[in-house]
Formats: structure tokens, C-alpha cells, sequence
């Protein structure tokens, strides 16, 4: 089934509903929006563009981005998503691996584009010529799609070298919208999806069960996130949902104290993309209430693994609720998650491995790379290079990536313990903890921080909580850690440093 196929039953049932918004303007009902995406889709086909033909979009958050993003989708093309944040070069990149039909592209990433030497066709959006496409004859039938054809071209952040384009079928993008609704909440048509994240990951995907509901769907004005932004819209919409990062919710967090906002009008924050310290949701749910849920995935199995829903987050009463909380959450619905050794075999419970998932959202492989996907993908299970474990009641703890786990005098230290520690103080506003060589022990601990706590305190704390073998050896003070386009923190930035 082509998942436009949930906007065209809503527009079907609930025509003048409100749907596409612009700070506080409406835009489209639904029926104006699922009108414009089929005269994109007509207009693509008029282009020549075949079912399976990949289509890019290099566009900020705006309520366009969702029209084109179903048009590309009703006329059988795959969305190829590009980051607004990416330089020209980097986009260019993706859109000749991707081999593009075209790519819709805001007005100043579309000259990012031609200056980075892009020879494809580019489309202005929003613009004039977007609005010349919305008056396009429509496609008069969407395309059909079975479940395991290509919908979301996703490239993965690149962090160790170019990036690779990973395969999501409509089948997985469906499986994925219907864990929500089985493993965080049912969505409904007086909800607001608040797209405060970029569009082009999972914060934009997330667009599929709103679709399907009739909820509305905010583009703040600013085009991204701002705080006071973000307390103003959800308390004018009510009943808002927006995916965040980590640091996103630390920031709201830091805000609403500042200012006294307790979270009027907030239904539902997911968190996901990094880890979140024990201390910083705990003053999150403090500030703002029952509101939280975490989702674990990865581009290869996108925001499909692991789920710790509000009731969860916000249980104190519960004898484990710390080391829950801690946790990332049990499998969601449609998937199988185990740890495994150095082999893939499963380890027993409360053992130390790779976290290992198979299932309904799981990528197919990595486009045209099958030396990758053979690598990544074994006897059905997606190696996901996270190390954790699992207790007896299926919480999976994420501690890092493999290729972060510091060895230091023979002894295992995972950075994710260390950081949790120095959180834990109040003048710390971030932390990264990453190996450094030693001639004597392998690895030493070094702790990256930004804020003003002293190295005295900050050893003494970690003293109090972990084995002295794991205490930063050594402290360097930054302004701010070194982030990836998402929000992630580069570690192999960090090491370099070093």
C-alpha cells in the first residue's frame, strides 16, 4: 500500500479539517493538502518521473515540505530527505549517489546547490514555482506500491566517513506509525504535530500517524526550535506532540524554569537521538509532568527498536524506576531485540553485548552498498553497533557505541556511566567522556565539560559512584560540545582533540 493513501482517506472523511499550519496561520484543510500533493504528483509525471525514481527534498521546516513530501509519494517516487543544515557539497554528494530526478530546494539551498556545482533540476520551494506546480493538472490515480518498495531514501549522518543511503520501504514507515499507536499513544484528530526538529528525520516521519488521524500539523514560523517559540504554539494549539532531541528537552527544560511555563498544552515529547541523562529528565518531568516517552531507533530502523512510554518515565513508585529510567525501554511491537556476543549468538540475561534487532522495521540494506548491508545485516538481524544489555524484564540499557567503549588496563569503561555521573552536577551543562591513549594502561578516561564545575568535585563525585579505574583521568573545558547536523555529539571530533 502507498502510504499517501492515509492523506487521501482523511481528506476523503474530513475534508475541511484543519491541517497544514504556519506559526499560527492555517494553511490547507485537508482536502487542499492532499489536492496540492496530487498536482505535484501530476506535475512529476509530466516530468517524466517513473515509480521508483528518487526525488529530493533540501528544504527547512515549512508546511510545503509536507505537501511535497506525499506528492513525491502518490506518484510512486521514493523521498530522498537532505538536511537543511548540510553544506552544498555534502547535499551534492547525496543527490548523484541518489541519482535525483529533481530536488525541491528552499532559495538559498538551492544556490548552495548550483555554487557547489549541482547540475540537476532544481525546483524553488516554498516559492513561485512551487505554486505554479500546485496548479498542475493532478495525477488522476496515485501509484500503487507494494510493501517492500523504496518511500524514504534516509543517509545516514557520516560521522566516519561519506554517508550511506539507507532503504526504507512504505512497509516499514507503516509498521513504525502503528508501534506508535500501539506502543506510545493513540493519536487523534485534536492533537498538533509540532515540527520543531528537522523535517528531514524523524521528527518529519513522524508526520504518518498524525496524517492518518486528521491532527494538525505546526511549522513554528521560525522555521525551527526556540523555546519560548515552542511555549507559546503549544499553548495556544493544546494537545501538542513533538519529537526532540536531548539537548532540545534540557533546553525547554531551562526555559520553563526561567520563566514559569509548567508545559501548558504539551501531550506528548518523544526523546531520542542521543542519550538522555538520568538528572535531565528527571527535572524534565519535575517541570513539566506526565509528558515524556523515549523511542530508540536508528536511520536503519528508524524509530523502531526500543520504547519507554510516559507511564514508564514518570513512575517513581516503581522499586527499579532509576535503573529504568536509565534504560532505553522493551522491544516495540512489531520487532525482536537480544544482545548478542562477538559471534551474534544471544548472551544470557544481564550480559554485556551488541544490541541486535529484527523485524518489520528494519531497513532491507544500504543503497547500491552490498559489501555494507552484508556486514550490517546477518541471518535477518540488524547489527546495530549499540553496546547494552538486557535485564529480566526486557529493559535494554544502552551504554555506547562499540566503537566508543574505552579498554583501560584491561577493564571495559562505558563513557554512557561516566557522563551520567558528572551530569549529576549541578554546574554541568554538558559532558562527553572519550578514551585517550596511555602507554601503560591502553586507554585512559578523559571527560569533555562544558560549565563551571570544579575537577575537585567532579572527582569526588565520581568516586561516590563508580570504580575509581573509571574516573576522568584528565578534564578539558569547552564553550560547546561538537555536534553532527542531528544533534549528535561527535565523539571522533572529541578524540581528535586529543
Amino acid at each position: 500500500m502507498n502510504l499517501a493513501t492515509w492523506l487521501a482517506r482523511r481528506a476523503a472523511l474530513s475534508p475541511e479539517a484543519p491541517a497544514l499550519f504556519e506559526g499560527t496561520e492555517q494553511v490547507a484543510d485537508y482536502a487542499a493538502f492532499a489536492d496540492q500533493a496530487a498536482r505535484v504528483a501530476g506535475w512529476l509525471t509530466a516530468q517524466a518521473v517513473q515509480p521508483g525514481d528518487r526525488v529530493a527534498i533540501f528544504m527547512g521546516n515549512c508546511p510545503d515540505y509536507l505537501v511535497v513530501f506525499y506528492g513525491v509519494w502518490m506518484a510512486g517516487a521514493v523521498v530522498v530527505p537532505i538536511n537543511a543544515k548540510l553544506h552544498g557539497r555534502e547535499a551534492v554528494f547525496i543527490l548523484e549517489n541518489a541519482e535525483v530526478a529533481c530536488v525541491f530546494a528552499s532559495a538559498s539551498l538551492a544556490s548552495a546547490l548550483v555554487d557547489a556545482g549541482f547540475k540537476g533540476a532544481v525546483v524553488e520551494a516554498p516559492g513561485a514555482e512551487l505554486e505554479a506546480i500546485k496548479a498542475f493538472t493532478s495525477l488522476e490515480n496515485m501509484v500503487h506500491r507494494r510493501d517492500d518498495d523504496l518511500a524514504w531514501l534516509f543517509y545516514t549522518s557520516g560521522t566516519t566517513g561519506k554517508p550511506k543511503g539507507v532503504m526504507i520501504t512504505h512497509g516499514m514507515l507503516r509498521a513504525m506509525a502503528l508501534c506508535y499507536e500501539a506502543d506510545v499513544e493513540p493519536v487523534r484528530a485534536q492533537d498538533a504535530a509540532l515540527y520543531a526538529a528537522p523535517m528531514s528525520h524523524g521528527a518529519g516521519i513522524y508526520n504518518l500517524m498524525h496524517v492518518r488521524a486528521g491532527a494538525r500539523h505546526v511549522c513554528p514560523a521560525s522555521g525551527g526550535f526556540d523555546a519560548a517559540e515552542i511555549a507559546e504554539l503549544s499553548t495556544y494549539y493544546g494537545a501538542v506532540h513533538m519529537f526532540a532531541a536531548p539537548t532540545m528537552v534540557k533546553r525547554m527544560t531551562q526555559f520553563a524554569k526561567a520563566v514559569g511555563w509548567a508545559g501548558e498544552g504539551l501531550r506528548t515529547i518523544v526523546y531520542a537521538g542521543g542519550p538522555m541523562y538520568n538528572a535531565d529528565i528527571i527535572e524534565a518531568v519535575d517541570t513539566f509532568g506526565d509528558v515524556f516517552a523515549q523511542i530508540y531507533g536508528q536511520g536503519e530502523c528508524p524509530m523502531g527498536i526500543t520504547v519507554m512510554p510516559h507511564a514508564v518515565v514518570s513512575d517513581r513508585a516503581h522499586p527499579r524506576w532509576s535503573e529504568r529510567l536509565a534504560s532505553v525501554g522493551v522491544a516495540q511491537a512489531a520487532v525482536e531485540v537480544r544482545i548478542g556476543g562477538a559471534d551474534g549468538h544471544p548472551l544470557p540475561v544481564g550480559a554485556h553485548g551488541e544490541i541486535m534487532v529484527r523485524g518489520q522495521t528494519v531497513m532491507p540494506g544500504y543503497w547500491r552498498n552490498p559489501q555494507a548491508t552484508e556486514k550490517t545485516i546477518q541471518d535477518g538481524w540488524l547489527m546495530t553497533g549499540d553496546m547494552g544489555w538486557m535485564d529480566a524484564e526486557g529493559f535494554v540499557t544502552l551504554q555506547d557505541r562499540s566503537k566508543d567503549m574505552i579498554i583501560s588496563g584491561g577493564s571495559n569503561v562505558y563513557p554512557r556511566e561516566v557522563e551520567e555521573v558528572l551530569m549529576q552536577h549541578p554546574q554541568v551543562v554538558e559532558a562527553s567522556v572519550v578514551g585517550r591513549p596511555h602507554p601503560e594502561w591502553g586507554e585512559e578516561v578523559v571527560a569533555f565539560i562544558v560549565g563551571d564545575a570544579a575537577e575537585g568535585d567532579l572527582d569526588a563525585l565520581c568516586l561516590e559512584n563508580i570504580a575509581r579505574f573509571k574516573r576522568p583521568k584528565g578534564y578539558v573545558r569547552l564553550e560547546e560540545l561538537p555536534k553532527n547536523n542531528y544533534g549528535k555529539v561527535l565523539k571522533t571530533a572529541l578524540r581528535e582533540m586529543l
